[in-house]
């Protein structure tokens, strides 16, 4: 009788360890829209596989007979490891791209990321994003917001055929916008994502110590860059900054050129040879007359 109850205790023990570590089996996913990012896309998603995200949704926001996400990673998308939904030709379609990815995938993903093709995270004690997010200080949040870290241009003016991180691995935290980016929770429904930094107000939002922030727009104070971040290649080189602005903005009517100009010199320095190359490649026509030259 003892033996059989000592079978029977092992045996309801085992089936309880499978179910308790089920329940702790999360599934992640990254949604990421894309125009002309081809040169970068085959680092990106071997970025965040290494970092085990589940599966990859990109948005091909390209124009209609320009470039495509199959030509650098078709092998990907034929394992299914990356999904890619046409959204070609839309104009300020960001909302649309982001929001998409959300409602038909919430219920079948724990946590949502939003992180564009030029933004890495950065988890100092993790390398599977899944047990950073398993943690229980997580339990409470909807949204967990980690901090850019702006990479500068490395005084790069031309593009090179290079991993970002090997071209530009300079940042400086003292010209740091504070800037955030969003994983949301899954299984919520009825979310609609307003902002692509803070995702929505009404939702819990917490840093990456699980710690509740009180956002009133895009930023916040309250992060720690020894522990966690998201590297933002904002700037690359001069020509590819170019190209970036040529494309127009994702979700606004407004012309941003000068603004976004702006933020550049503000973390990189000013040489003639820069402001040469945006003068005579930058589609508008702005001024430089109040960039300093360094």
């Amino acid at each position: 009788m003892n033996k059989v109850f000592k079978i029977l205790f092992n045996v309801i023990f085992l089936v309880f360890l499978m179910i308790s570590s089920f329940k702790k089996k999360l599934k992640v996913c990254l949604c990421s829209p894309g125009k002309k990012e081809n040169a970068y896309l085959r680092e990106f998603v071997e970025y965040y596989k290494s970092y085990k995200v589940d599966k990859i949704f990109l948005y091909d926001n390209n124009d209609i007979l320009g470039e495509s996400f199959e030509e650098v990673i078709d092998d990907y998308i034929k394992t299914g490891y990356v999904e890619v939904i046409n959204f070609r030709g839309k104009k300020r379609a960001q909302f649309n791209m982001l929001n998409d990815c959300y409602k038909k995938n919430y219920l079948y993903y724990d946590w949502l990321i939003f992180y564009d093709i030029d933004e890495y995270i950065y988890l100092k004690n993790y390398n599977n994003i899944k047990n950073f997010l398993n943690q229980d200080k997580f339990k409470n949040c909807d949204t967990i917001q980690l901090n850019w870290l702006m990479h500068t241009d490395n005084n790069k003016v031309y593009y090179e055929n290079k991993s970002l991180n090997i071209r530009f691995p300079n940042s400086d935290k003292s010209i740091i916008r504070p800037a955030v980016k969003s994983i949301l929770k899954g299984k919520m429904p009825n979310i609609e994502i307003n902002c692509v930094h803070r995702i929505n107000t009404k939702l819990k939002t917490c840093n990456g110590f699980g710690l509740k922030t009180n956002l009133t727009d895009a930023t916040t104070e309250l992060y720690d860059y020894n522990y966690y971040y998201i590297d933002h290649y904002f700037c690359k080189s001069t020509e590819e900054f170019v190209n970036k602005i040529n494309k127009g903005d994702v979700m606004f009517d407004t012309d941003y050129t000068l603004k976004r100009v702006e933020v550049y010199f503000a973390v990189n320095n000013a040489t003639e040879e820069k402001i040469n190359y945006m003068k005579k490649y930058l589609f508008q026509n702005i001024s430089f007359d109040n960039i300093k030259i360094k």
